[in-house]
């Protein structure tokens, strides 16, 4: 946690992955996320994975540092507050659809400088999730040996959204203070799935070759790098992106002569292109599948480290979980009480600042805990309106 954005203030109604992300990296930066949802939690407030007592872990890790405001949003006075609370506050990252109570033009008209971030699924307004726009742009029929489709289960597209979301916001309030303008800005998941796909070649690729990239296993397109298996049984990953790698690799596999004379047969050279590396795979796989082969996977590893050859070894994620390089020992972990009861390392923000003091994640909220903070500072309610709106079922506390 840095206190970087502190001053900001920012409303978040949202669910699921890509707008609750954009908020939770705002927050880790220092700004006021005030979280509102249904009275209860939200549709994702009970998400997968859950613990015995059905908290949601999820729910508790991308809501970490906000703060809760729960509603009834089903009656129109508590629809009436969440809208007061946007434009007393500014600033509001939604996936709330773009027309209804919470248009952008509704919200404005009595907040002409108010920004709205809107996370979408398609540009059109209409419903869609990270899984589905992945297969909209053709990644999971590149991914795997083929022919069947492999779905990944990262949700990149969410997380992608989510980040670009927080940088839009900033960029909006950037604007707004030099010219007094707020506005809206649509963030769609497919178009920044589609937007990443053509910033990476992939659009220009395809419509030069006419014709769709070959499936590769998990070859790297373009680079030498494939997984291999050890003596031992280890399946390690190795990618070589530089020619001093390149050199260190054959080097340590002792593979000179061998490469040489694949070199010398082809006429080709390898030292310095890893296109013809690539190109040429189906003749140095096999050479590095006997050598990767006829080695224990802590000989090559001490090896490969010390020529800055990058490899790693295929593992769990329960076994990154108890690595103390990743986790126990890595400063952007720390100790927080976390609504479900369960300790366990939470993160912070992942960037680290050396010329700021590093602080402590902070839990997520219980849903409604910050209900009557947050009315009483934004919105000037008396204790005694409060407690009428907590009566009548419209507010609820945590």
């Amino acid at each position: 946690m840095y206190n970087l954005l502190s001053g900001l203030s920012v409303i978040e109604a949202s669910s699921f992955v890509a707008s609750p992300t954009a908020g939770l990296y705002l927050a880790q930066f220092g700004a006021e996320v005030i979280r509102v949802d249904q009275i209860g939690g939200g549709p994702d407030f009970r998400r997968w994975p859950v613990t015995a007592e059905n908290d949601s872990l999820y729910w508790e890790n991308l809501n970490r540092a906000k703060k809760s405001v729960a509603l009834d949003l089903a009656r129109p006075e508590g629809r009436e507050l969440l809208q007061a609370l946007v434009r007393a506050t500014g600033q509001f990252v939604t996936n709330f659809p773009a027309q209804g109570f919470l248009s952008h033009e509704v919200l404005a008209q009595e907040r002409l400088d108010l920004i709205t971030v809107r996370v979408m699924g398609w540009a059109d307004g209409s419903p869609a999730l990270d899984y589905t726009v992945n297969n909209s742009v053709g990644y999971p029929m590149l991914t795997g040996a083929g022919p069947e489709p492999v779905n990944h289960v990262l949700p990149a597209w969410d997380l992608l959204t989510g980040a670009y979301a927080a940088f839009a916001l900033l960029a909006a309030v950037q604007r707004r203070g030099a010219t007094g303008e707020g506005g809206e800005v649509r963030l769609p998941l497919s178009d920044v799935a589609i937007g990443t796909v053509a910033n990476m070649g992939g659009i220009a690729e395809v419509l030069y070759a006419g014709e769709n990239r070959p499936r590769l296993g998990n070859a790297v397109y373009g680079l030498f790098g494939r997984d291999f298996t050890t003596r031992d049984g280890q399946r390690t990953m190795i990618v070589v992106v530089t020619p001093r790698q390149w050199a260190n690799l054959v080097a340590a596999l002792d593979l000179g002569d061998a490469v040489a004379a694949v070199e010398a047969e082809r006429g080709v050279s390898f030292a310095k292109d890893d296109g013809l590396r690539f190109t040429h795979r189906d003749a140095l796989f096999p050479l590095f599948e006997r050598a990767v082969a006829n080695r224990n996977h802590a000989d090559l590893a001490a090896a490969f480290d010390a020529g800055g050859v990058v490899h790693s070894p295929y593992r769990t994620m329960l076994d990154a979980a108890n690595d103390p390089a990743l986790v126990a020992d890595n400063p952007i972990f720390g100790a927080a009480e976390n609504p479900s009861g369960f300790a366990y390392p939470a993160a912070g923000a992942f960037a680290t600042i050396p010329q700021a003091t590093r602080q402590p994640p902070r839990p997520a909220p219980r849903n409604g805990q910050h209900s009557e903070e947050v009315l009483t500072e934004r919105l000037s309610l008396s204790s005694g309106e409060i407690a009428r709106l907590i009566d009548a079922g419209i507010v609820g506390v945590g």
